[in-house]
């Protein structure tokens, strides 16, 4: 992998607007995870998913879907600032026992928040 050759520590991958519900897209996910493991061993280290909290249940399958393809270590949640849906939070952390890692609360990066 190029950033490997470079010396450069961290690679964060951006797989944006995939749906559970497209095969061909979460196969392709899969690939990305099986290339990256090949190139560093025990990689990828962390996975984060993205949701956004006005998404409400479908949340929850959403995260199940993509846990069983890329065994999702973490959730970003975002928009939470806009809606009260984003309780599926809880569900997804206690049904799949993935930890919410970051909570956007607005639209600039200092809105971000650790949990």
């Amino acid at each position: 992998m190029q950033p490997k050759v470079k010396g450069v520590d961290i690679l964060i991958c951006d797989t944006a607007g995939r749906l559970q519900n497209k095969s061909n897209l979460m196969n392709e996910l899969e690939k990305v995870k099986r290339v990256i493991g090949r190139a560093v061993p025990d990689a990828p280290h962390e996975v984060l998913l993205c949701l956004d909290a006005t998404t409400g249940q479908n949340a929850l399958s959403q995260a199940k879907s993509f846990k069983e393809v890329t065994n999702v270590t973490g959730i970003v949640l975002t928009k939470l600032d806009g809606t009260a849906k984003g309780g599926i939070v809880l569900a997804i952390r206690n049904e799949l026992h993935i930890p919410v890692k970051y909570v956007g609360l607005g639209e600039k990066l200092d809105d971000f928040t650790t949990i």
